[in-house]
């Protein structure tokens, strides 16, 4: 894990990038729960224009379902992966979808719902192939949330945990972020760019992972030792961050040396 900052560079005028974000903590900030989180107007007005000037090459990739994806961006239409890779639509409208046997999810979804119950202000969100236990609102819960997520994954052995913010995923095991955006840089538009990977979590350091060997651009927002080489502090220099690369790019041309626009773009090595 990287520990140590210094100034990074604006983006070299000589490639071309492809953009991937995660969505909560990145260009979201978290709330307590799920449903009430929201994409700023202004970041939202980013991502259109980033859009039309980095030809389409811009995909969200998130542990949200992509239908939730869909209702944060609207009327975007990107490429989406959705449930950390489980479901991915790619540019051409395409999409692919892991399911878990019927009987399957609904013994687990049943024996969750059962043990979620019996801790108050605990969430049991449901994403069909995933599983997500939320304890933002009752953080005394954490271990027995992580216990319960254990047993799950014992007693179901084709799944495996993906620990978060103050949440818990059950998820199928193979899938990850990191291998969404390999599968997306192997497509147009991504194909023949340089990636770019903007995320906050655990979640999102396999992702990190992948587009650092790949030579890319892995951006870490919030605080915490990651994989990634830069970091942000936070959602609003996120939308300053986007803003920044935007004059570039309506400009035609990158920025060369130093670090004027970025003081707050910082890299971890």
């Amino acid at each position: 894990m990287n520990i140590q900052n210094e100034p990074v560079p604006p983006l070299s005028p000589t490639e071309r990038y492809a953009f991937f974000f995660d969505v909560d903590g990145t260009l979201a900030a978290i709330q307590s729960r799920p449903d009430e989180v929201f994409i700023p107007a202004s970041i939202l007005a980013s991502l259109h224009q980033l859009v039309q000037l980095n030809e389409g090459a811009v995909a969200l990739v998130s542990g949200r379902p992509m239908s939730e994806l869909d209702a944060l961006v609207s009327p975007l239409h990107l490429p989406l992966a959705g449930v950390h890779g489980a479901e991915r639509r790619d540019a051409s409208g395409h999409i692919e979808r892991l399911s878990l046997p019927d009987e399957v999810a609904e013994s687990i979804s049943s024996l969750l719902r059962e043990a979620i119950d019996a801790m108050p202000n605990t969430q049991l969100e449901i994403k069909g192939m995933a599983f997500a236990l939320h304890y933002r609102r009752a953080e005394h819960f954490q271990k027995e949330i992580l216990a319960l997520a254990e047993l799950m994954t014992k007693r179901f052995p084709m799944l495996t945990l993906q620990p978060g913010k103050c949440v818990v995923e059950i998820k199928p095991k193979g899938i990850s972020k990191g291998s969404a955006i390999h599968a997306f840089m192997q497509q147009a538009p991504f194909a023949g760019r340089t990636p770019v990977f903007l995320g906050d979590d655990l979640t999102d350091e396999a992702a990190f992972k992948v587009v650092n060997i790949m030579e890319g651009l892995s951006i870490k927002i919030g605080e915490g030792p990651s994989e990634a080489a830069y970091r942000l502090p936070d959602v609003g220099a996120v939308g300053q961050w986007l803003e920044q690369i935007l004059l570039q790019l309506d400009q035609g041309v990158a920025t060369s040396g130093g670090s004027q626009g970025y003081e707050s773009l910082s890299r971890r090595i």
